[in-house]
C-alpha cells in the first residue's frame, strides 16, 4: 500500500503523539480537520490507525506490508475463484486448442464424467504437441495431459495467500478448484467447482485498491 506524503506524516505524528484528536492532528499539518478527513479515512480502512471516540486516533502497531498480508490470509480462493474452463480426456487436441483460444485461457482441466478430475493440459503441452508434428485432429488430449495424482490442486477453504504461493512455487498458470465427492462405490474423487488463476490474484488486488 502506497501512502501519500501527508498520510505519512500523519501517521508518523499519531506513532509519536497518540492518542491524539483529528484537531490536533490538522493544527500539527496547519490544515483543517476536514482537509485531512479523507486521509484519517484511508489510514483507518487500511488498519493503520485506530480511532476511539473521546480519544482519539492512535498507531494500531501494524506496518503497511503486514496489513497487506492478513487481508491475503483473510481472503478465501472461494470468494475470488472463476468457472472453469473443462475438456473431456477424449477431447481430440485440435479442439482443446480451439477451446482454449475462444475462452481466452492459458490451462485447461480435464474431466470426466461427474466433473471428477483427471488432469491438466496447459497451453505449452498443447503448443509442443502441434510442433511435434503429431496429428491433433486425431490425438487424444489425455494422451498429453499431466494425470493425477501429479496434479496441484486448491480448495475453497484455503487462503488466496496460500494459492498464490502453489502458483509461483510450481510455476503454473492456473489451479483446478477441488471439493472431495464420495463416489457410487464408496470412494472419493475430487469435483472441479472452480478455477483459480493469476488473473484472479491481479483482480483481488485491484478490488482492495479501489476499497481505499
Amino acid at each position: 500500500m502506497k501512502l501519500t506524503k501527508r498520510q505519512e506524516s500523519i501517521l508518523e505524528f499519531v506513532s509519536n503523539c497518540g492518542p491524539v484528536t483529528g484537531e490536533r492532528i490538522a493544527e500539527m499539518l496547519s490544515l483543517t480537520k476536514a482537509t485531512i478527513r479523507p486521509d484519517l479515512t484511508v489510514l483507518t480502512m487500511a488498519g493503520l490507525l485506530e480511532a476511539r471516540p473521546r480519544v482519539g486516533y492512535f498507531h494500531s502497531g501494524k506496518s503497511p506490508h503486514r496489513v497487506v498480508a492478513e487481508k491475503l490470509n483473510g481472503v478465501l480462493v472461494d470468494s475470488v475463484k472463476s468457472v472453469p474452463i473443462v475438456v473431456n480426456e477424449n477431447c481430440f487436441v485440435y479442439d482443446a486448442v480451439v477451446t482454449m483460444f475462444i475462452d481466452d485461457v492459458g490451462t485447461l482441466f480435464v474431466v470426466k464424467d461427474g466433473g471428477l478430475l483427471e488432469g491438466v493440459v496447459s497451453r505449452k503441452d498443447l503448443l509442443k504437441t502441434t510442433l511435434a508434428g503429431h496429428d491433433i485432429h486425431k490425438l487424444p488430449v489425455g494422451v498429453v495431459m499431466t494425470r493425477m495424482p501429479n496434479v496441484v490442486v486448491t480448495k475453497p477453504e484455503e487462503t488466496v495467500w496460500l494459492a498464490a504461493k502453489k502458483l509461483i512455487t510450481h510455476e503454473v498458470d492456473a489451479l483446478p478448484v477441488v471439493r472431495k465427492k464420495t463416489l457410487p462405490d464408496g470412494g472419493e474423487g475430487l469435483e472441479v467447482v472452480g478455477r483459480f488463476s493469476k488473473t484472479n490474484i491481479t483482480r483481488l488486488f485491484v478490488d482492495l485498491g479501489s476499497g481505499y
